[in-house]
């Protein structure tokens, strides 16, 4: 998995698997899932995102 975040677009990527994109759709408003050809969800993005995060810079990854 890979989270990106790109400050000039202000847009949040989390990638969950390296397979083309053969789909995406915007479910709510400025959230895009992205699907391969077999309808798996590859990856979410998510547009203005500073403005829905608490922590612009950082990331806390937690396992259970």
């Amino acid at each position: 998995m890979k989270i990106k975040y790109d400050k000039e677009t202000d847009t949040l990527l989390i990638q969950l698997a390296n397979k083309p994109i053969e789909e995406s759709d915007q479910e709510k408003k400025g959230i895009i899932i992205d699907y391969d050809e077999a309808g798996d969800v590859v990856a979410i993005e998510v547009l203005n995102a500073s403005k829905k995060m608490d922590q612009v810079n950082g990331v806390l990854y937690e396992m259970m």
